[in-house]
């Protein structure tokens, strides 16, 4: 893995793809973005499912209100980072789900989106029970790239990197 800042390693891992090369050169410019850049940290084997194409709703379960929640759109980036280690791939956001959690949207998340989430382990489902929220997101456009050092060193699941109403770049010290 490389010393250079995040976004230029980005730019170097997808350098040779048509569809991601203008999206990761646009992040590494000073310029207003039309989409915002999200990092999910993501725990196997689900980040496998999505690197493989299996898995092509990600979620995000809370307590509380926090991003994702109302915050990720349709064209927002997402940088798949493994629990621990470094971002493997990238991927784009094609529609998002919105849930206040009750019985009846839990029955609709279980029943549409199961297999999408690659959620058939019983254990998926125990683990968010006590949610109060959820956020489920279409993604395409999934690339697998070189490992990508990305400096996080606190517990949050998921970080908006830059975001359309301000450009500034998340670093941890």
């Amino acid at each position: 893995m490389s010393n250079r800042p995040p976004f230029e390693q980005l730019r170097v891992a997808v350098r040779a793809d048509r569809f991601w090369e203008p999206y990761i050169t646009a992040c590494c410019s000073d310029e207003a973005l039309p989409f915002s850049v999200h990092l999910a940290v993501c725990v196997e084997p689900y980040l496998t499912y999505m690197l493989q194409g299996e898995k092509t709703v990600e979620s995000r379960f809370s307590a509380v209100r926090c991003p994702p929640y109302q915050r990720v759109k349709e064209g927002d980036v997402i940088l798949l980072k493994r629990a621990g280690g470094p971002v493997l791939g990238i991927c784009r956001v094609r529609q998002t789900w919105f849930f206040a959690l009750d019985p009846d949207s839990w029955k609709c998340i279980r029943r549409d989106f199961t297999q999408s989430l690659c959620a058939r382990d019983p254990t998926f489902w125990r683990c968010r029970e006590n949610a109060s929220y959820a956020t489920l997101m279409r993604i395409d456009n999934i690339l697998s790239i070189a490992p990508v050092r990305w400096a996080k060193r606190d517990r949050r699941g998921w970080v908006v990197v830059k975001s359309v109403a301000k450009t500034s770049m998340f670093e941890s010290a």
